[in-house]
């Protein structure tokens, strides 16, 4: 296979490639160090109908083959990584599944205004706890009347902060496979930016493609119609993976075309660099350095074409396109660090394009599926199907996983009248042990203070902080922030944020205002003694892993919970001693207790099983016939009473 494209095509690349000379390299450096998102090269790649250059004219796209568009990305991405990506993300993984599974009347909707480039689209599949095991889905979607409410959160999505159009995967029903196990189903929507209880959060600060917008999705009973179910119910899964197979092949044509540049900056670089006399390229260490990443770069060219050709022509090829990424990125890591080295010394220096394509090259290795789980694809296209283990040997039915802070009393207060819940929560806190007549300065550094009072992005604008200095002030403790609070917003300095990134919070009691719980503000504060969680979304992770939480509005419940704890001018509280962490109560037993022979999950009745949606009360005898254990999956036969 040479890959030779037709007069037609390589007149479209030909014009791409005058374009990113004169358009797109002379803004990258700026790109990558504002981490500005080149909207405007956006807008004109549209004009030239790049944003939909593989799909038909019919539709608003250029009508080009599937391998013109790979061609496009491996251009865009030899002068701008971050342009690359915006086009990839765009066309393969929000264009391609309405066109494969849409209804008639969304692509008429959709893909239209899409491939036009009038809206861009993304691709929302990866969950804090779902990332390479894109199976652990919490985003849920359910049916209500006449329309799906979602639940949720996405992370690291591109195109994210600009997108008019998301493909959501979420969870929408709980059944038992074939082994009587509990299993999730998934299915995949089309949201639009505009819906209600839809809200994107902060770009992320990255090592490479420093101008693509990265963001969070958060649904808070985001209300979607009935109609935006994008494919079969229960099959969103499947969607995901063979939007994937696809995408996979943009992301080798972007790493491809990033090894590409740095190669032929490295190659010009030596011809002008003189040592000992002569250009470095005619030293044998470098010429030889030169071969083996032109020999790269000629094999991923090869494997990625040839991937492209068969989704071109319908003919299977995620092994293909799973090769494809996983080596193309590798020898992207490769080609850059060698070009790097050629440079020497100014390759190091920023606003250098080796140095950024260094930094590039990295996220090709991790994004649309590690290279550790394109290795998983291959082998099992090689391998097949293995026979299952019989007997004990077997892997159990995993664990749901635990909450990040740990195992929390999670005694959430959700209704009643404001006040009410208040006063339920001040007689728990002073219970467990809590003085509220002493305190600390407001400034005390969060690892060093026991009490912190700690606002979110729910806390709204900078002025409602009042309010959080006052419950600071009441409660004693000192204040801070989610990461977004301090770094994006800046009612307070980076120093007060609490997160993985941030500070670390190990004291006694913690109070978040108006924080959802994303996944780095949890870490900061998993060794907390109790946390208290404020938030008027009771879907919040917050209130998984939490001790005591109100649902409410903060300019509601912060002023009552200030009144309730302040006690006057507070006494210098004395040194720090650590609380030990509130144990869950033990509910009232109303039924005998039943063991599984299995693993020895013990079923408590006053619990229930959230997970299979039975209720707390519910006796072992009322189980239905089908329940199994939710932790290895045996039958409820298999049960012993305890």
């Amino acid at each position: 296979m040479n890959f030779h494209f037709n007069q037609d095509e390589q007149d479209v690349l030909d014009m791409l490639h005058d374009f990113c000379l004169k358009e797109v390299a002379p803004i990258a450096a700026e790109i990558d160090e504002t981490e500005r998102f080149p909207e405007e090269t956006w807008h004109k790649l549209a004009d030239m109908g790049m944003m939909g250059i593989a799909y038909p004219e019919e539709v608003g796209g250029a009508g080009m083959s599937y391998v013109t568009y790979i061609g496009a990305c491996e251009e865009l991405a030899k002068h701008c990584a971050t342009t690359s990506v915006m086009v990839s993300a765009h066309s393969s993984l929000c264009c391609w599944p309405i066109s494969e599974y849409g209804t008639e009347a969304q692509k008429e909707k959709y893909l239209s205004k899409l491939c036009s480039g009038e809206w861009l689209g993304a691709f929302g599949l990866t969950e804090p706890g779902a990332g390479t095991d894109a199976q652990g889905q919490q985003t849920i979607a359910k049916e209500e009347d006449d329309c799906w409410v979602l639940n949720g959160s996405k992370i690291f999505i591109t195109n994210a902060g600009f997108a008019d159009v998301f493909i959501v995967i979420a969870v929408t029903d709980n059944v038992l496979d074939k082994r009587g196990r509990p299993t999730k189903l998934c299915s995949a929507f089309i949201v639009e930016r505009t819906d209600p209880g839809f809200s994107v959060g902060k770009a992320e600060d990255k090592m490479g493609i420093r101008g693509s917008s990265t963001c969070e999705l958060i649904f808070e009973d985001c209300r979607i119609p009935k109609d935006r179910m994008l494919g079969v119910r229960g099959k969103g899964f499947q969607l995901a993976m063979a939007t994937l197979d696809g995408g996979r092949i943009g992301i080798a044509s972007q790493a491809l075309g990033i090894a590409q540049g740095a190669y032929e900056n490295a190659l010009e670089y030596s011809k002008e660099r003189i040592q000992f006399g002569k250009p470095i390229c005619q030293q044998q260490i470098v010429s030889f350095k030169l071969a083996d990443m032109a020999t790269k770069l000629r094999c991923a060219r090869f494997l990625i074409y040839s991937a492209a050709e068969l989704k071109e022509q319908h003919v299977p090829y995620g092994m293909e396109s799973a090769m494809a990424k996983q080596y193309a990125s590798d020898i992207a890591l490769e080609v850059t660090n060698d070009a790097l080295q050629i440079f020497g010394g100014s390759g190091y220096l920023k606003g250098m394009e080796v140095e950024r394509a260094y930094r590039d090259a990295k996220i090709t290795t991790i994004y649309e599926g590690t290279n550790e789980i394109q290795r998983v694809v291959i082998a099992s296209h090689i391998i097949g199907k293995m026979p299952k283990e019989s007997g004990g040997g077997g892997a159990k039915h995993m664990k749901k996983p635990a909450p990040i802070t740990g195992l929390r009393k999670k005694q959430i207060l959700k209704e009643g009248k404001a006040q009410e819940k208040v006063d339920t929560l001040v007689a728990a806190l002073k219970k467990d042990g809590f003085d509220f007549s002493v305190g600390i300065p407001l400034d005390t550094p969060i690892p060093q203070a026991e009490r912190v009072v700690s606002a979110g992005k729910g806390i709204g604008e900078k002025k409602n902080m009042k309010l959080v200095e006052t419950l600071a002030k009441a409660a004693g403790a000192a204040i801070g922030s989610s990461r977004p609070v301090a770094e994006t917003l800046k009612y307070l300095p980076l120093n007060r944020y609490v997160g993985m990134s941030g500070q670390k919070f190990t004291g006694n009691l913690y109070i978040a205002c108006g924080i959802s719980g994303a996944t780095q503000h949890l870490k900061g504060i998993k060794d907390a003694s109790t946390i208290v969680a404020i938030n008027k979304n009771g879907n919040a992770p917050i209130f998984k892993n939490c001790d005591y939480g109100i649902v409410g509005d903060v300019a509601e419940i912060l002023p009552l919970l200030a009144a309730a704890l302040d006690s006057g001018e507070k006494q210098p509280a004395p040194p720090m001693v650590k609380m030990k962490r509130p144990t869950p109560p033990k509910p009232t037993p109303i039924g005998d207790r039943y063991v599984c022979g299995g693993c020895g999950y013990e079923y408590v009745p006053e619990l229930g099983d959230e997970d299979s949606e039975i209720a707390p009360g519910t006796l072992f005898e009322q189980l239905p016939a089908e329940w199994v254990c939710p932790e290895c999956a045996e039958a409820k036969d298999q049960f012993i009473k305890a």
